[in-house]
């Protein structure tokens, strides 16, 4: 009698497997295995090829010092043949599952696709060989807003859902494929998203007779989905029958498409204030009225959305058996409101800086008459006098509100500039010590300066005039300490269009970050900050002049600034200053002459209380003030209240003046065209 080890153990097909078992055996450890012989070990039995299972194991018996080993040896052909025979079966349905005249695909509850047929593989240009389960998308195969459509069928928790779907597949060279999906959805007991089943149809196929009326379903459908109009038909109660893929897409976080079966109302899109225009102008569309105005409201929900919607009636809406009562459209003007807003604001503040620079022009002219005036007087009298404290106090009153006038001109952009091409980095690090003594010791200081800056072009003394206000400002907003940042970086062209500033024209900049750790803006302040003599301080501790200031000066250079705030947190204002290219100069023509050399200017000669002077002022009162100071000094003195005036003097005289002084802004001509 052999054992089952010394029986197989010879015999090469089973070898291997009698070898591990033993080996494990010895050590205690029982097993099993399966192996497959030409013939049967069982003599007399009928040729053929034979499975067997082979298990092994060890046990202890009382008495006995060595364990015991128990082999037991089955035939398992018949099971085996089962086995192969439902594999073969299995690769049989998925080979006509691949090759059916539908496609299919299976997908997780992430929407990833884990199984994809031979057909829809084909239709769509997917590799088989290639194709990783989850490694595509539902989102990536499926056109438009056709997800819409497909994330708007949810099963009940603990249920399955079928729905029918018209859409546009797109396929790997980004044609579009029009296709019906017969479409299951599952959930779990506890209402999550489960794995989805879906069969699908190629609409574009069959040559039969209904050929034309499938082309006029899909081209229907594809206008129908591909509109960037929500749709929605409307029945003579209010309630939506259908709509298409834009609706469920635009309205996701309101009605899906449970709720659309289920007959919601229309007006469950609408903001509660405006759902009784939306019934007045529904009653209109039931009374097949044409001129219905359309309806402004928003997102219930999320008022920051605008929506428009526009009501049409049906011809035929009121007929016997008519389902739709209206047509309704709807698209989004969230956008468009910004855009209006935006408008609205910068045709304001033109007006209000029109207005102002006009304001500060006339008032500067009195300012100028009052200040020259008690210069004359102040001329007259010694210090001892007793009225030369109240002249001295008119005149320092006058200058504090001609510094009024400065800063209402560079709001109106009306100001004088001297731009110089500039490197921040250096500006910043001079003004840092005025900086520091001006927010004092309670606030921390912090400039960080960007590696590389691109140089700019501005007025230097209007620059630090910008980030002074700005950190005096910051100062007032932190009375218990904290922290001031001030920051330079270079923002790309590609940068500057992924910024969310509307107005900021796409290009090259160098931004300047004010930064502060203060109480913040509230909402309804930030929008009026850079309107002039508005102001949240005390009276008599702002003019409401600082930010309108910065605002012009910024405006002039041909920046950009902005504000972000949050109550409690703080503010941060950013200035974008374009970067400064240098334009190329172009060589002389051949055979140019060069030019000639600059002439050396004769040595300064001192015409102090000699010359002749022509005083060119429209404003009465200050070209008055200009003639008395001048001829107090010794000058032959012509005035003239006008640009024409002053030629026809210039004539009279032969040209016979030594100095020319003319005022800026002038009726008829203004003082450069004169010179």
């Amino acid at each position: 009698l052999k054992t089952v080890e010394g029986l197989l153990s010879d015999v090469p097909e089973a070898s291997v497997t009698i070898y591990r078992l033993a080996s494990g055996l010895r050590d205690g450890q029982p097993g099993d295995g399966e192996f497959r012989l030409a013939q049967s070990i069982r003599p007399g039995a009928e040729p053929g090829a034979r499975w067997y299972r082979v298990r092994a194991r060890a046990f202890s018996v009382p008495g006995q010092r060595l364990p015991l080993l128990a082999w037991q040896l089955a035939d398992i052909s018949k099971e085996r043949a089962e086995q192969e025979r439902f594999f073969l079966d299995l690769q049989e349905a998925i080979d006509h599952l691949d090759h059916a005249p539908a496609g299919f695909f299976s997908a997780d509850q992430e929407g990833r696709v884990t199984y994809i047929n031979a057909t829809l593989a084909e239709w769509l240009g997917i590799d088989l060989t290639s194709f990783t389960p989850g490694a595509v998308t539902l989102a990536e195969i499926v056109a438009g807003d056709g997800m819409a459509l497909v994330r708007s069928v949810k099963a009940d928790p603990g249920t399955t859902r079928n729905a029918v779907i018209d859409l546009d597949l797109t396929t790997v060279k980004g044609e579009a494929l029009p296709v019906r999906f017969m479409h299951r959805v599952s959930a779990s007991r506890e209402g999550a998203n489960g794995p989805t089943r879906t069969i699908v149809l190629n609409r574009t196929q069959g040559e039969d007779a209904s050929a034309d009326l499938r082309a006029s379903e899909i081209r229907f459908t594809r206008f129908f989905n591909s509109t960037p109009m929500a749709i929605a038909a409307v029945d003579n109660r209010g309630r939506i029958l259908r709509t298409n893929a834009p609706f469920l897409s635009l309205f996701s976080s309101v009605v899906d498409g449970d709720a659309v079966d289920r007959r919601v109302r229309l007006d469950t899109v609408i903001h509660e204030r405006d759902r009784p225009a939306f019934a007045a102008a529904f009653e209109k569309a039931r009374q097949r009225q044409a001129d219905i105005e359309p309806i402004d409201t928003l997102l219930p929900g999320n008022e920051e959305r605008h929506m428009r919607f526009y009501v049409n009636a049906v011809a035929d809406g009121t007929g016997e058996g008519a389902e739709e009562s209206a047509i309704v459209y709807a698209v989004e003007t969230t956008e468009q409101k910004a855009l209006e807003g935006q408008m609205a604001q910068s045709q304001k503040m033109q007006a209000v800086g029109q207005l102002a620079g006009g304001i500060a022009h006339d008032f500067n002219n009195v300012l100028t008459a009052i200040i020259m005036a008690s210069d004359l007087l102040l001329t007259n009298h010694r210090p001892s006098d007793p009225s030369f404290p109240d002249i001295m106090n008119i005149k320092q009153n006058a200058n504090r509100a001609a510094s009024l006038v400065r800063q209402l001109l560079a709001f109106s952009r009306k100001q004088t500039l001297r731009p110089e091409v500039l490197n921040l980095t250096d500006v910043l690090a001079d003004l840092r010590m005025l900086l520091a003594r001006l927010v004092g010791n309670d606030i921390k200081l912090k400039v960080d300066h960007g590696r590389d800056l691109w140089p700019v072009k501005v007025d230097i003394g209007q620059f630090e005039q910008v980030v002074v206000n700005l950190a005096v400002n910051a100062r007032d907003a932190m009375p218990n300490g904290g922290e001031l940042t001030v920051r330079t970086r270079n923002v790309t062209t590609q940068e500057s269009k992924s910024l969310p500033y509307r107005e900021l024209a796409p290009a090259d900049y160098v931004v300047v970050e004010v930064e502060d750790t203060g109480s913040g803006i509230a909402p309804e302040v930030l929008k009026k900050i850079f309107e002039p003599f508005f102001t949240t301080k005390e009276v008599g501790k702002g003019t409401g002049l600082g930010l309108s200031m910065v605002y012009g000066i910024i405006k002039q250079t041909g920046g950009f600034i902005f504000c972000e705030s949050e109550v409690g947190k703080g503010s941060v204002f950013r200035i974008f200053l374009p970067r400064y290219v240098a334009e190329a100069r172009t060589a002389g023509e051949p055979g140019e002459a060069p030019a000639a050399p600059a002439k050396v200017a004769d040595a300064a000669k001192d015409l102090s209380g000699s010359a002749t002077v022509l005083l060119v002022e429209d404003e009465d009162a200050v070209r008055m003030g200009g003639m008395r100071a001048l001829t107090s000094r010794g000058y032959t003195v012509h005035e003239a209240s006008s640009g024409v005036e002053a030629l026809e003097i210039f004539e009279a005289l032969g040209g016979k003046v030594d100095i020319v002084v003319s005022d800026v802004v002038m009726p008829e001509m203004d003082g450069p065209t004169l010179l």
